[in-house]
Parts: C-alpha cells; structure tokens; sequence
C-alpha cells in the first residue's frame, strides 16, 4: 500500500511517517458506473481514492475493517451497517427538492399500471418488482406493510423464513439479493444486489413493472419519469388507488433519506463532509454514467446535510422504521409479558433500581429488570435501541424523550388534590441582598443542564430579558451539571468520590438534581437556587440527609419577577417563575400498556401505601430523588393518544422552543432525533 492511499483509522489521521502527505478518503463502489464516477471525483476531489467491492455487504465490512472509509446507502442498508457486528454510523445526510425548500425523507409507494386493476387488497398472486432485499421502500417498508395489514400471512421464523413467506404471496418476484427461487424469476440478470442485474435498486423495479414483467413495483415517489406518469398510478393502503403525484396522502410510509455511512470518528466525518461538498451539484448526475442512474448518490439529491455526531442507525431510521426493520428482519422477542427493565442514572439509582429488582422478584408474574446509563440521555438512547424499556424524567426531558419518540405515559402526583405539575421558584439566602432585578454577575445553582425547574425556566426568563443566548455573560459562573466541563456552569460543581464525575449529570456530582442544587445555595457555591417549590422543606428543619439536618427554612427566600423584594419560601404561589407539568414515565408507544399496567402492580405493593412498603418503597430514597421525586405521593395513568406536546402545555413548548433558538441549549440527543423534521407520524 503506498502512503497516498494510507487508511485512515480512527483519529490518526497522520503517523510519524505520513506527516506531510495527503489524506485519502476511500469511497467503497460495487459497479464499473461507481468506479467511473468514483474517478471523476477523484479529479475534483483529490483527498479521495476508490476502493471497489463485490456488494454494499462487502462494503460494509471493508470500512469495518478500516479498509474503506465511506458508502452512501439506502435506509435498509443503514440497519445492516448500524448492527453491533458492523458498528457504523450515518455520518451525512442526502437533501431533497430543492436547494432552498429541502427535506430529508421520501414516499416509499406501490406502483401499478394505471386500469390495471390492481389494488394493495387483491396483490395474492400478482408478479411483484422490488430494489432489493432488505431495501427500504422495495422491501422492508412494502413487506412490513403487508404483514402489519394481515395481507401476507407469516406466523414468524418457527413457521418458515419471510422469504418463503412472500414466495408463496407472490406468484413471481424480482427481489435482487434473494436466495434462488421464486423470488428471482422475473429477475433479468443474475438477481444480485448489484447492477449486475438490470432490475436493480428504484429505476430497475420500475423498469421490471414497465416491461410488463410485474403487476406492481416497490419503488421511492419520483422513480417514475414525469414522462411516464400519465401511465401508472399508486396503489393507497384504503384499498384506493392515486395519480403518481398524490404520494403525500397515498403511500406506503416515510422513509428517511440515503446517507453516507462511516465509522464513529468526527473529525473523520468532517473530512469527508468539507470534501464532499466542495465538489457541487457533480454528485447528484449520472448522465455521464448512462444506463446507470443514481450512481454513488441519488440523483433526486439537492444537497447534502452533516449529521450530528451523536447520530447512530437507531435514531436516523426512527421508531417506525426499526418496529418494521425488526419485524421482517425475523429478530425473535423475548417472552417478558410482565418484565421491564428500568433504566438508573447513575450508581445512586442503580443501586435503588437493584433492590426494587429483587424486591420485584418476589412476585415472578410481574417484576423489574435494570439497565443503567451515566445520563438521562444515555438512558433515553438505551429505550430507543429496546435497551430498556422505561424511566422517569422531567419535563425538559420529556421534550427530548418526545422528540426521539417516546411518549409519557404515567405522571407523578404530589398533593392529595392529585395536581400533576409543580413550580419553578428562585431561592436566595435570607439577608443576601440577591434580587431577581439584582441577578447579573451572581453566581447560579442548577439542577442540571436542559431540566425544566433547573434550567430552562429560569434560563428563558433570562434570554427574554436579555436576547442574549451567551448566558455566561448574565451569571459569573455556576453548576448546571451536564454542562460542557469546560463551561463557566461547571466552576462551581464539587463532584464526588470520582474523579470525573465533576458536572456529570448524575448523582455522583453532589449539586445534581433538586437537593444537589440546594446544597450548592447552603454551602455558599452559588447566589441563587433554581428548584421545585417543596425542596427547601424537604432539605430543612429536620428533614432530609445528613448534609441538611442543621438548615432552617426561614433562612432561605424566594425572589422573582416583578417584585422588588424577596418572600418567604412558602409563598410560591404568589411568587413563582413558572407553574409547570410534573415528572413523567417515558417509554416506547408499543409497550404503553404493559408498562403502565406492571407499575400499577409495582405501586400497589411498593408505593406510599402499598402492601409491602416495608420491604421496598418506590418513592423514597433519603432525599435524593432516585428513579422518583421524593415527594411523589403516587404515579397516575396518562390518558391514551397524549403526546409529550399536549402533556407538557402550550406554555412550556413556546418556553422551551424559545430557548432551543440559543445555539447550544438543544442536548446532543434532541438535535439526532431532530434531525428528520419530514419524519412525522402518519
């Protein structure tokens, strides 16, 4: 291997021996077209050379193996890719319609000739064209489909494999990349997942379905030519059919754009990215390349977007893709009908989560499992991937929960009057002279980075005030744990037993969470307190851990806007920064129902008057909040349809959408699970 086609591995761009050379960027090919229009971008582009491969496969595995860098790939692929076997990540983004109104998603549709007769209900016994196994909209989308609508009939992999399955639904198929068969009899070529076979990827199953070798085609919304339409029409999961440009309210589901995919390095991603774009509109065209068509990129493509780093396969494809991906993909689910493993934050409620765990095991017919994570979004990630299953969070993060899908289910109550929210308050040392008028230069105490009580009331009461999102320039400095450790919310921050669990955003940063917070007010860390209305109560006169048994809670006072003097802790209802919606449980919408059916079990016996309380309390934990609010009197049912927009309110969402304009204010997590703004639910 000579030093201009040296790989680059990881974040060693550059060996001792390679200081002054260039890099090179191998893009993997799998056609003699990719290999041309690979070259000719090597001309453009010379930090890239080429590396050809038998298939996607193949490719997949070479970037693996560090023996190519990059591959752009169709949603279906993307999963392959993203399996812990292979381990890569979609790194860039295709963009389509146009430069300046573009979207990240297309129509997965069914495509007939138009009087055909055809309809998505009578398809038993038709001859069927598709890109490709394992293809998103000619294979995991169209059969998920079917099988979701109890057209095809699949008892599952004990019966007999998918495939076989759709050979017996189907008369004929061209499925490239299927095992000899039925499925590659309309086939042309060699029915490979490579252009070798002229019925390959969206333009061959449409010419499969054009040459009157199949009843209907499984193909993107703008395969058909504008030419051509006035011929075919798509078939509508009512039964109906539709003119090709009525795909927005008849087709088969959204499917997310094709991506770039590499192995999980930033400064690799960014290389390929800087590089990439340099090179214009050349990428989106393959006339030069003819037959070809959509030769390395789709050349529907308008641009291409830079996806951020903490994107993986799971949060790019979305829920509804993995539920089908994993569906069709013959993956077996575990018989757990009365177990969900509950995600801890942290080794405070791992702890916590281990003895409800055993607790729970009590009962066999119903019990809790634990997973952990080092943070709240760590732990939502985890319930993406069907790593876990549940956890509580607060309305900051139920926001970010929502926006990767998940939906509140349950709501923490903390009064008899089962009122489900709570207020924000500003807590001063009484005598301090702090007033809410008098906060520029203070130095703040937070529950956390991105919480609701904690940072983004108090933070977008501040940003009104100022429009200035550089929120260092309002406080000194602080502890809002979570916060980048470099940040001015990180110099207050005492940390733990740990030696990097400074500003972690768990229990082991002794300032986290409602009573870390607190503590940091009582032991002179900051000026101002951003909590919940009752935790000075919880934390004084007696009450809560070792660290608070000398507080008094006339000591303390609560400023806010509007008033000029401080009042006591007790008067939140007068004087308050925001009355807003309680801590919620957050899962997947698929397990709503056997979540909130355990914890209802699990309250009857572990909750504030449960039948084995004294074993096992689910809503104590000496003043730390763990897994609950300590002042949780009893979890409640939300209603069914509730979205985490409706749950947290109008209010809160306008807070919370003014806040994210600040460049920074958005959790790695959201902006991932943000990214597909087309990816609504149908």
């Amino acid at each position: 291997m000579s030093h201009a086609e040296s790989p680059v591995n990881g974040s060693r761009f550059m060996t001792e021996t390679l200081v002054a050379l260039p890099i090179k960027l191998r893009w993997c090919v799998i056609s003699e077209a990719e290999l041309r229009k690979c070259r000719d971008l090597v001309d453009r582009a010379p930090a890239f050379s080429c590396v050809r491969r038998e298939s996607i496969t193949d490719c997949i595995k070479a970037i693996k193996a560090s023996e190519a860098d990059a591959i752009t790939l169709d949603g279906g692929d993307i999963y392959m890719a993203g399996l812990k076997t292979h381990d890569l990540h979609p790194i860039i983004a295709e963009a389509y319609g146009t430069a300046t109104t573009f979207v990240t998603c297309y129509y997965a549709v069914a495509v007939v000739k138009k009087g055909s007769g055809v309809t998505i209900k009578n398809l038993r016994g038709k001859k069927s064209c598709h890109t490709g196994l394992g293809r998103s909209s000619g294979w995991n989308i169209p059969i998920g489909t079917l099988l979701d609508m109890n057209i095809i009939e699949w008892k599952g992999i004990e019966d007999q494999p998918l495939e076989q399955a759709v050979s017996n639904f189907f008369s004929k198929s061209c499925v490239p990349g299927a095992p000899p068969g039925n499925l590659c009899e309309l086939c042309k070529g060699d029915c490979s997942k490579s252009n070798k076979e002229p019925y390959y990827d969206y333009a061959g199953a449409f010419q499969c379905l054009a040459d009157g070798k199949g009843d209907v085609a499984f193909v993107k919304h703008q395969t058909v030519p504008d030419s051509e339409k006035a011929k075919y029409e798509l078939l509508c999961k009512d039964g109906t059919t539709a003119p090709m440009d009525s795909y927005n309210t008849c087709h088969l589901a959204k499917v997310p754009a094709h991506a770039v995919v590499s192995r999980k390095d930033p400064e690799l991603a960014q290389l390929i990215y800087s590089n990439l774009t340099n090179v214009g509109k050349f990428l989106f065209s393959s006339d030069a390349y003819a037959p070809a068509k959509n030769v390395m990129f789709k050349d529907s493509a308008v641009k291409l977007l830079k996806l951020p780093a903490s994107m993986d396969s799971y949060l790019y494809l979305g829920d509804s893709y993995m539920t089908a991906t994993h569906a069709i993909n013959k993956e077996r689910v575990e018989d757990r009908s009365r177990v969900i493993t509950w995600c801890a934050v942290g080794p405070g409620e791992t702890q916590k989560c281990d003895d409800w765990s055993i607790a729970s095991a009590e009962d066999t017919a119903t019990s809790i499992k634990c997973q952990n994570g080092h943070t709240v979004e760590e732990c939502l990630k985890k319930i993406v991937h069907r790593e876990a299953d549940v956890m509580t969070v607060d309305g900051g993060q139920v926001y970010t929960a929502g926006r990767c899908g998940l939906i509140p289910v349950m709501v923490e109550q903390y009064n008899e009057d089962q009122t489900s929210s709570y207020y924000a308050v500003a807590v001063v040392k009484k005598g301090s002279g702090v007033t809410w008028a008098g906060l520029r230069g203070k130095r703040s105490c937070h529950t956390g980075f991105g919480r609701t009580a904690g940072w983004n009331i108090p933070m977008g009461h501040v940003y009104n005030r100022t429009q200035d999102c550089d929120f260092s320039k309002f406080f000194s400095s602080g502890c809002a744990p979570g916060s980048d450790i470099s940040s001015s919310f990180c110099k207050q921050c005492i940390g733990g037993e740990t030696d990097n669990s400074k500003c972690q955003a768990n229990t082991q940063e002794q300032y986290y969470g409602y009573a870390g917070a607190f503590r940091c007010l009582v032991n002179g860390s900051g000026d101002v307190a951003f909590i919940k209305h009752t935790i000075v109560g919880e934390n004084s006169d007696g009450n809560g851990p070792l660290w608070a048994k000398d507080i008094k809670s006339v000591d303390y006072e609560l400023i806010c806007p509007g008033r000029n003097g401080p009042v006591a802790v007790n008067d939140y209802l007068s004087c308050n920064l925001a009355k807003v919606p309680a801590h919620a449980v957050v899962t997947r919408a698929e397990n709503r129902d056997l979540v909130i059916s355990i914890l209802q079990e699990q309250q009857a016996k572990f909750g504030t008057n449960g039948t084995d309380a004294a074993s096992f309390k689910m809503f104590k934990s000496e003043g730390k909040n763990l897994l609950f609010k300590d002042s949780t009197k009893c979890i409640q049912e939300i209603p069914k349809g509730t979205t985490y927009e409706s749950f947290l309110g109008e209010g809160y969402m306008l807070a919370i959408k003014s806040l994210r304009q600040c460049p920074g204010s958005m959790p790695d997590l959201e902006k991932a699970c943000g990214f597909h703004s087309c990816l609504t639910r149908d």
